[in-house]
């Protein structure tokens, strides 16, 4: 399966903010619903990911004024991302490899589409070997082919 036939699911998970967003507000954004931020430019490219372990990072080292700082301080700079047309199988062995939760879909250009969460990826494979399963029983058991 393609990773475009999951983009419906993947946009919803997909939380953008700029370079000069303060920590904090992100902070707040990674609290409520968001396990992960994309950190775009202002040509709507990401740039980087913010994660509650990059915040926490960053805040904790923070005294006075540095607690404002802007993402773009605090945020992964080394992406790791996946296009539409790669496969579903090959994002999970790549997330399952680098032991990630979330991995980012962009085009192209380098703008972001969406982001693939683990537990959604394996239970879409999960769902694919189980109709291949059911499959494979029906026509060994000779059922539908008459």
């Amino acid at each position: 399966m393609l990773i475009e036939k999951f983009l419906p699911t993947a946009h919803k998970r997909m939380c953008c903010i700029g370079t000069d967003a303060a920590l904090l507000q992100a902070a707040r954004l990674l609290e409520r619903d968001h396990d992960m931020l994309l950190v775009c430019d202002t040509d709507d490219r990401m740039i980087g990911v913010l994660t509650k372990t990059d915040a926490v990072r960053q805040i904790g080292i923070c005294t006075g004024a540095s607690c404002t700082a802007p993402v773009i301080e605090a945020m992964t700079r080394d992406l790791i991302t996946v296009a539409p047309t790669d496969q579903l199988k090959e994002a999970w062995e790549m997330m399952k490899t680098r032991g990630l939760k979330n991995i980012p879909v962009v085009d192209p250009a380098g703008k972001p589409l969406g982001v693939l969460n683990a537990r959604d990826v394996l239970q879409c494979l999960w769902n694919e070997v189980q109709q291949e399963e059911d499959l494979l029983f029906n026509y060994v058991m000779n059922v539908g082919y008459r």
